[in-house]
């Protein structure tokens, strides 16, 4: 009988997948621990973008206060706080959480709508803890300062953690009072001190903090009774006053809305605790709010600057891990020549990235929150009051680490596919990995980069499709998200298609040094090691080159934006001063200021005075009744009183466009920019003057034209928005009038109204004048031209010390304290400094991965510079060699890099709001892309060692 041969079983035996994954990991963690350099690099790499955005989670969520620290820090153990709400009409809604903060309106102005003192609202059967803000003065020299005063009890049992004794003692008489630690170093004033103010003497015996302000604050704490008899605390007594309530009952929501119905905001522990439903904070008809400008350009920013974070972070993991499977090659042919399958080969690298991502991501994680808790004590324990507490952000934080560890299995994925394909018998032989074919990675990079191109047009497309910009901010997120997708695939492409690109720029080095020429074809012939250290490099100067183009749009934004008050370093001071009212409740007259004599006190004061000059300007509003008390229908304007308010009127047609949300149609739009675009004016905005005050006020000279122009009784105007066919509208404005605005703001009815011709001078910045009349004309139609104030330009910005200096030298020139002296600024000096900042922080991570991937490249080709040596290459060729292969892997990556970040930080910003403050900052990105690849080739000089330890051969080579 014939022997029956049973068929062969080819299946995998029950278990053989559970036991090819132990072995898998066993022979990872072997490997980590032979190699722990290396294993402790790639954590690293991983662990510090986790530890960074669970830090910075958590420091966010930090500075978002609890209902529990809202009630403690603002009501401490009281139910409820009544204080002034400033709301439009009766309609309006506060938010639950914040009682000085309406969360709905229909944006409608109620003229008949008069606001209730929050006193006559208090509920009855409560005890009433007032808190009161003052408005202190005190002399420093010859200065008088301003400081901030609060008149409450604060250490009464009901504000236990809103208040609390820092140190010395509570007050035990009239004189005695508690501080700030502000005030006291501020004022270097010791505890049981006399210390003199506006208000009195008084002696600080404590010092204590305000839960809800930061301890750096100048306050005096005063109670009830210690406030002089005639004391003008400074604000109107309904705004300045907020009044805790406590006892049994809560405040309920209901007694929350009728009291937002008549201008008071209730802030209630029970409400807090216990917020009503969405449905109850609504008003119908009211306007939706729109995002802000402001944090569409932070979500777009941060949407890229994290996509290429994250794949820096994988890129750089990964050329590590190409590294070490290179290393791998050898045992693990071993492995395959005992049967190991292709998924077990790979399944050895891949569980080395579980192994050091887990461990990367719960570090990170660990020392995220560690490190923010660090912040919120070191804050806290400073008197700050920005960091609430420590909140971590369980979302966030599972979502960085989930991050980490899937860039971190994924940088290990690549090597263990490219090791499982390799001929593992020619491994055996050789020892080394036999390099492989890019075709495939060519066509691919090629696939991948056009698909980036049509992302990154779609999502430019889509951002400059709408016109109406709250459209265009409801897509923001659409947007960014395309455009970051766009950028990653960029990088992508581009890894994909360093070898084919490293091969092309190898066939163009015939003319160069002999060590360009072997760094160049060494790349070529060795793309494992070139590969993933370009790529490494590209995702580095790509993260910085987009955050170099963003923060500096962002910065030409805030430039753009500046409010101008006056030209650069001028400044200027009243020469009328108003006084308090007279015990009868009669208005006081204005003390004059004689102007030679402030002038040399101000030019005594400081030594970089360049020139001081008189202001002359319409008759400004003074002793104009205002409120209930006064008359509609009284006189504008008299012998003692002027309530005439001067301004130039609008063409129609030529209002800025805006939006229903008041977002601006075109910020490029002539209508909306320059002097006066988004001002109501005040008393200085119109000059009676010449050509000298044209170039003193406006930094222009006015040539022959203008000044004939101004001779003949025309006006010169600032912006061409408020000028029609030569002509001006000049109206007198009743400030006792108030109505709405379209733009939901309150402006004052016209009741004079003068067309003048009217010529344009364009000032050198956006100083706030309408324009500037001769006097001749001033008289000619009535505006009582009158000497308002000094002007001074300085040549340079003073120091704190020299405005406390000058500040005193005003007060005693003019007898009255209290006189402030601001100088304008400008814009910021340090924005450049920031926008170096950020490329020196760029660079520096660059540098870091270029000098990661360099030292890894150096440290896989070390057989390579062993070979050299042994045919006798003079150490000054291998030193030149490693200098070349840095500059050659450093200088592509960078390149590529500034491409990759460049273009779709620029597609962002055109794509958005921030499209008007587009801004490529070309000498730093020059400056990074040159000074990396000399950099990391002068260390790799610096850093490749002359003599070669001794090397073993390797078998069968």
């Amino acid at each position: 009988m014939p022997h029956r041969h049973r068929p062969l079983e080819l299946a995998a035996a029950p278990g053989a997948g559970r036991s090819s994954f132990r072995i898998a990991v066993r022979m990872a963690r072997r490997d980590i621990a032979r190699h722990r350099g290396r294993s402790f690099l790639i954590v690293l790499l991983i662990m510090l973008p986790v530890a960074g955005m669970t830090a910075a989670g958590t420091l966010y969520q930090s500075s978002q206060r609890t209902p529990q620290e809202i009630v403690r820090y603002e009501l401490g153990n009281t139910q409820a706080r009544f204080v002034a709400l400033p709301t439009p009409n009766g309609d309006s809604i506060q938010d639950p959480m914040n009682d000085a903060y309406v969360r709905s309106s229909t944006g409608e102005l109620d003229p008949g709508f008069v606001p209730t003192d929050p006193k006559k609202l208090l509920p009855s059967g409560y005890a009433v803890l007032p808190l009161r803000q003052l408005q202190l003065t005190t002399s420093v020299g010859e200065a008088m300062v301003t400081l901030n005063g609060v008149q409450v009890d604060a250490l009464h049992e009901a504000f236990e953690g809103k208040f609390t004794l820092l140190d010395g003692r509570a007050p035990a008489n009239g004189a005695e009072v508690l501080a700030s630690r502000g005030l006291l170093e501020r004022f270097n004033v010791e505890l049981g001190e006399e210390f003199r103010t506006s208000a009195g003497t008084f002696v600080p015996v404590g010092t204590i903090r305000d839960a809800d302000a930061s301890d750096n604050n100048s306050t005096l704490y005063l109670q009830s009774g210690q406030l002089p008899a005639g004391f003008v605390p400074g604000p109107a007594a309904a705004q300045a006053v907020s009044y805790y309530v406590t006892g049994p009952e809560p405040v309920t929501w209901q007694q929350v809305r009728e009291a937002n119905s008549k201008g008071v905001g209730v802030l209630s522990r029970s409400v807090v605790l216990d917020p009503p439903p969405p449905g109850e904070v609504t008003v119908p008809g009211a306007k939706a709010a729109g995002v802000p400008s402001e944090t569409v350009a932070t979500y777009a920013t941060f949407a890229v600057v994290g996509a290429l974070a994250l794949l820096e972070v994988g890129l750089l993991a990964g050329a590590a891990f190409a590294v070490g499977a290179k290393h791998q090659v050898r045992e693990l042919a071993l492995l395959a020549a005992s049967g190991a399958e292709a998924p077990t080969i790979r399944a050895v690298v891949t569980a080395s990235g579980l192994w050091l991502g887990t461990l990367a991501v719960t570090a990170g994680a660990a020392a995220g929150v560690a490190a923010a808790a660090g912040v919120v004590w070191w804050v806290r324990s400073t008197g700050s009051a920005r960091l609430a507490g420590v909140h971590p952000d369980p979302l966030l934080t599972s979502l960085a680490m989930l991050m980490g560890l899937a860039a971190c299995i994924l940088a290990a994925l690549a090597p263990a596919n490219l090791v499982a394909r390799q001929a593992l018998l020619g491994a055996l032989k050789s020892g080394r990995a036999p390099a492989a074919s890019g075709r495939r990675s060519t066509i691919a990079g090629a696939a991948v980069l056009l698909a980036a191109a049509g992302l990154l047009a779609a999502g430019w497309a889509l951002g400059s499709s709408a016109k109406d910009p709250d459209q265009r901010a409801q897509q923001a997120a659409a947007v960014s998200a395309m455009l970051a997708g766009g950028a990653v695939l960029a990088v992508v492409a581009l890894v994909l298609l360093t070898g084919w690109l490293t091969a092309a720029l190898t066939s163009r080095t015939r003319a160069m040094p002999l060590p360009l020429r072997m760094a160049a074809r060494d790349s070529a012939r060795n793309r494992s090691r070139t590969v993933p250290a370009v790529a490494a490099v590209l995702a580095a100067a790509t993260l910085a080159s987009a955050a170099l183009v963003l923060s500096s749009s962002q910065l030409a934004g805030q430039r753009l934006s500046h409010s101008w008050s006056a030209l650069e370093n001028q400044a200027y001071l009243p020469l009328s001063l108003a006084q308090p009212p007279l015990a009868d409740g009669t208005a006081a007259p204005a003390v004059t200021v004689d102007p030679q004599r402030l002038s040399a006190a101000v030019s005594g004061a400081l030594d970089s005075v360049s020139w001081t000059r008189t202001v002359t300007t319409p008759a400004p509003v003074e002793n104009c009744g205002f409120g209930d008390g006064a008359d509609p229908g009284a006189p504008v304007a008299t012998e003692t009183s002027n309530c005439l308010l001067y301004a130039l009127a609008r063409p129609r047609g030529q209002e800025c466009p805006v939006t229903p949300q008041r977002r601006v149609v075109d910020p490029d739009d002539w209508r909306c920019r320059g002097s006066m675009a988004s001002d109501q004016g005040s008393d200085r905005s119109i000059l009676v003057g010449g050509a000298d005050d044209i170039r003193a006020m406006f930094g222009r000279d006015a040539g022959a034209v203008i000044i004939a122009a101004l001779d003949a009784g025309a006006m010169v105007v600032t912006n061409p928005a408020f000028v029609r066919d030569g002509k001006a509208e000049l109206q007198g404005l009743d400030v006792r009038t108030q109505r709405g605005s379209p733009d939901g703001s309150i402006v004052h009815e016209a009741v004079t109204s003068t067309v003048l011709d009217a010529v344009i001078l364009e000032p050198a910045v956006a100083v706030p004048y309408y324009g500037i009349v001769s006097p001749a004309t001033a008289g000619r139609l009535g505006l009582a031209p009158k000497t308002a104030g000094l002007a001074i330009q300085l040549s340079r910005s003073p120091s704190a010390a020299e405005v406390d200096a000058v500040t005193g030298a005003v007060a005693g020139a003019v007898g009255q304290s209290g006189l402030g002296f601001w100088v304008e600024p400008g814009i910021p000096k340090d924005q450049a400094w920031m926008g170096w900042l950020i490329v020196a922080i760029s660079a520096l991570i660059t540098f870091s991965a270029a000098g990661i991937t360099t030292g890894l490249a150096l440290a896989d080709a070390r057989t390579d510079h062993a070979t050299l040596a042994g045919v006798g290459a003079a150490p000054r060729l291998r030193k030149a060699l490693a200098a070349s292969q840095a500059l050659f892997t450093s200088g592509l990556g960078a390149v590529l890099g500034a491409v990759a970040g460049t273009v779709p930080a620029v597609l962002i910003v055109a794509s958005t709001e921030m499209r008007s403050s587009l801004e490529v900052p070309w000498l730093p990105l020059a400056a990074m892309v040159v000074a990396i690849p000399l950099t990391g080739s002068a260390l790799a000089w610096a850093f490749t060692r002359s003599a070669l330890p001794m090397t073993r051969r390797a078998h069968g080579s």
